[in-house]
């Protein structure tokens, strides 16, 4: 959205200070479910705080869950992401995190946030009777989205977690050790919350009655549904991948970009692409993440860190025709005088003035045209190309290798000048392998490599031969390593999530 307006609780004290005199806060505004929610606008206020914890708490402070640390998660910790440092995204990119890594607590929290203002939002609003039964069921219909796009994150990553919704508010339970819901009871929940929200949800936003205005960055019919169509594939429900997607399709409201490296510039907020993104705007709420993605000592892209970032081996797998493999910076003059490149070999010693780099960063997070600190790129959180993956996928399992098939991954292909595949040259098997390499090459660095993997039984197999042939230690042992450790302040609080089959 062009703009997030947060319903904020404000309670401001005035306090005198005396050595003999008590503290006597005044109290000079108090919001509460009976005063906070009695307009339209409050209702407005109250869903775009949802959608803004998507990135982060404040302006200078945007690097929570899709803003940045989110892709530690679910890129990092795979075959193709990598992170030169130590701390916690260093114990991801080498598999050895355990329940007191901090990027696996900040995004529970992260998560948990957002599912708790949906769950307020959704609570409040409900007999909410200063607005239209239209209204009221728009901004339900959009927290209930938002809600389930944390509970698919959450399940992805820890699978068994605590359901916690809107009824949990009238009798709270604060104290409550509540036991994780299973995966399937989530997944049951979230399908219903969906299929409710895709039946109210609009299209787009062109003309809308109820916001006035073309507000792109909301949750739509189309995202709705593709979310769900998301859900299905993670559980192997491949008919139903296929008739999601065929109706996300015939919505007639998303096609491809025209280019590859377009379709993240910062100037691009919005496309024809984009199903469901996070939006920033570097001068109101920028975000963190040209910092994180950004090379070092780069003469333009200046002052950035090279933190989170591709390794060497995925990079090398992308064809010299295709136009993806220019979304990175593997060789140029650093301001620091050395020719910045590649190692010809693994351990090779570089000649006077060069530098060879660890890894590779991408230009998806860290264009050469941000002029800020701070950055104002969207995130896309859903987008076309991974319908038509999904639906490729889908289609391969239900039959084989088809025409369909084939021609909706050589529309992601061509888009980017890659070298198209040939029907007769593919199996079942040997299309199911070329789909999860394409998804690596399309979606790198959007959140979804992990569950790819994990999907297509290949998160130990490829993630361990990586490191192998770095000379790293095979850490990844499934099923074990299929969901992550809870972090451990959630247990101390909670002791019915157990990391026993998990560490």
């Amino acid at each position: 959205m062009k703009k997030y307006t947060i319903l904020l609780l404000l309670l401001t004290a005035g306090t005198q200070f005396s050595c003999n005199q008590d503290l006597d806060p005044t109290v000079y505004s108090n919001l509460t479910n009976t005063n906070g929610y009695q307009t339209k606008s409050d209702a407005v206020a109250a869903i775009n705080s949802i959608y803004g914890r998507l990135k982060g708490p404040s302006v200078g402070d945007n690097f929570s869950y899709w803003a940045t640390r989110h892709f530690a998660l679910t890129d990092i910790a795979t075959d193709l992401g990598h992170c030169q440092f130590g701390g916690d995204p260093g114990q991801l990119s080498l598999g050895t995190w355990s329940s007191t890594n901090g990027l696996l607590k900040e995004d529970w929290n992260a998560m948990y946030k957002l599912v708790a203002n949906a769950n307020s939002a959704i609570f409040n609003i409900t007999p909410m009777s200063g607005i239209t039964a239209a209204e009221k069921a728009q901004f339900i219909a959009e927290a209930k989205f938002l809600r389930a796009s944390a509970y698919m994150d959450l399940t992805d990553a820890w699978g068994p977690v605590i359901l916690i919704t809107e009824a949990n508010l009238g009798n709270p339970g604060y104290l409550d050790q509540t036991p994780p819901s299973s995966v399937e009871e989530i997944d049951a929940f979230m399908i219903k919350e969906l299929n409710e929200a895709a039946d109210v949800l609009p299209v787009n936003y062109k003309e809308n009655a109820i916001y006035g205005t073309n507000d792109v960055g909301r949750a739509t019919k189309g995202a709705a549904l593709t979310l769900l169509a998301k859900l299905y594939l993670r559980n192997h429900d491949w008919q139903k991948v296929a008739t999601l997607t065929q109706q996300v399709m015939n919505l007639n409201e998303y096609s491809l970009f025209p280019t590859y490296l377009g379709l993240f510039k910062e100037s691009n907020k919005w496309c024809s692409e984009n199903i469901f993104s996070s939006l920033s705007d570097a001068n109101t709420n920028g975000t963190e993440l040209l910092n994180h993605f950004g090379p070092t000592d780069h003469p333009v892209v200046q002052n950035r860190w090279q933190y989170y970032t591709v390794n060497w081996d995925f990079y090398n797998t992308f064809g010299d025709e295709d136009d993806r493999k220019k979304c990175f910076f593997p060789e140029f003059m650093g301001s620091d005088g050395l020719l910045h490149k590649q190692a010809p070999s693994l351990g090779a010693q570089p000649p006077a003035g060069v530098l060879y780099m660890p890894d590779v960063s991408t230009r998806k997070y860290a264009d050469d045209e941000t002029t800020t600190y701070y950055d104002g790129h969207s995130v896309n959180i859903l987008r076309y190309a991974d319908v038509l993956l999904s639906r490729a996928e889908a289609l391969n399992e239900i039959s084989g290798p088809t025409s369909e098939a084939i021609d909706l991954i050589n529309q992601v292909k061509g888009r980017s000048h890659a070298k198209l595949l040939v029907l007769s040259d593919h199996t079942q098997a040997s299309l199911r392998d070329a789909i999860l390499q394409e998804r690596g090459w399309e979606l790198f660095f959007e959140g979804k490599r992990r569950a790819d993997l994990i999907r297509m039984n290949k998160y130990d197999v490829l993630v361990n031969a990586y490191h192998l042939r770095v000379g790293e230690a095979a850490q990844i042992k499934m099923p074990q390593n299929k969901y992550y450790t809870y972090p451990q302040s959630q247990v101390d609080l909670n002791p019915k999530l157990s990391n026993a089959d998990r560490q």
